[in-house]
């Protein structure tokens, strides 16, 4: 049995010798977005040498930044007009051919906007099913992702050539930003671009506050607030807190506040956790009249007020709230 054991583990570790990985990087030309750091992380776990594609217009300060980063083997760049916006028309062509000439057992990006636009599309080019949302690898060929808005946790198991997959950002540490000694190497870029597509401009909305999705800590929202101007409470504490304002779907469906605020399950994923069922264990601070909504059930502290009529928070409730997630839900639940 103890010889069956070892045998199975060297396997293992003789076929981890053979898996490559290439890290599609999201950035803008300028600095790296945190979940690519995550995607790295998750990179490292399959073993083998680990590239990131670095695709854009005048990128050297992503390159230079990438190739600090703890775990990069490689970092591949590929600049040209066409990449300006990272449109998934214009990469798709750059990361088959940068497949075909390195023949990767695995593609991974976060699992952002940009990661869920582009790596089916090349996973449709690949003829392979990709993988999405993934928050833990189990082995180089076998992962976990939830499912049913959450609920429940679903493995996978891919027996696909090249193994296609986006990766939660939150639920693997972010790779470290210095210890790393990448080397870069020019990927052919002009045969590649296709020209189908064309950036025309970006606009931006601009806020002092931490972006949701990378935020430590969160203020959400729920519909109990009645009104947007009543947001105005989770902005003042927000600003206490150095924190992101968020939002329940109820919220955003209400009209209180603008859609890209949504947390959960439909919109930005924070913890991994929804504002009112979480399936995993961030530190939540409630506050709702209701002694049994359901939010308690998953709190770490909670507080039975109207949030209309308190006017501070207990210092504890504060402390706590600044290590993970604060969900207030004042009058109802969500």
């Amino acid at each position: 049995m103890h010889r069956a054991i070892n045998k199975t583990r060297q396997l293992a570790g003789f076929l981890q010798r053979f898996q490559s990985t290439l890290v599609v990087a999201e950035h803008n030309n300028d600095k790296l977005t945190p979940i690519t750091l995550s995607a790295i992380t998750a990179a490292n776990k399959l073993g083998g040498e680990v590239s990131c594609l670095v695709a854009g217009t005048d990128c050297a300060k992503v390159v230079a930044e990438l190739s600090k980063v703890l775990g990069v083997n490689k970092v591949l760049v590929a600049q040209h007009d066409a990449f300006k916006g990272a449109l998934p028309e214009e990469l798709t062509p750059i990361i088959l051919a940068t497949q075909q000439q390195f023949k990767f057992t695995h593609i991974c990006a976060g699992a952002s906007a940009f990661g869920k636009n582009l790596l089916p599309r090349v996973a449709a080019k690949l003829d392979v099913a990709p993988i999405s949302d993934i928050i833990e690898i189990q082995s180089p060929d076998t992962f976990v992702r939830t499912i049913y808005a959450g609920n429940a946790l679903s493995t996978v198991k891919c027996n696909e050539s090249v193994k296609v997959f986006t990766v939660r950002g939150t639920a693997f540490e972010p790779a470290a930003s210095e210890g790393g000694s990448a080397t870069s190497e020019d990927v052919a870029s002009s045969s590649s671009a296709v020209g189908v597509s064309e950036w025309l401009e970006q606009n931006l909305s601009k806020s002092d506050r931490p972006e949701l999705a990378g935020a430590k800590v969160v203020v959400s929202g729920g519909r109990g607030l009645k009104s947007g101007e009543n947001f105005q409470l989770l902005y003042d504490l927000a600003e206490t807190m150095n924190a992101a304002v968020g939002a329940s779907r109820a919220a955003v469906d209400a009209g209180y506040v603008p859609n890209d605020m949504q947390v959960g399950q439909t919109g930005k994923i924070v913890a991994p956790v929804s504002v009112t069922f979480p399936i995993m264990n961030p530190t939540i601070v409630a506050i709702n009249k209701d002694p049994e909504a359901p939010i308690f059930l998953v709190s770490d502290f909670g507080l039975v007020a109207d949030l209309f009529k308190v006017r501070s928070l207990p210092p504890p409730l504060l402390s706590a709230g600044s290590l993970s997630l604060m969900a207030l839900h004042a009058a109802l639940s969500c």
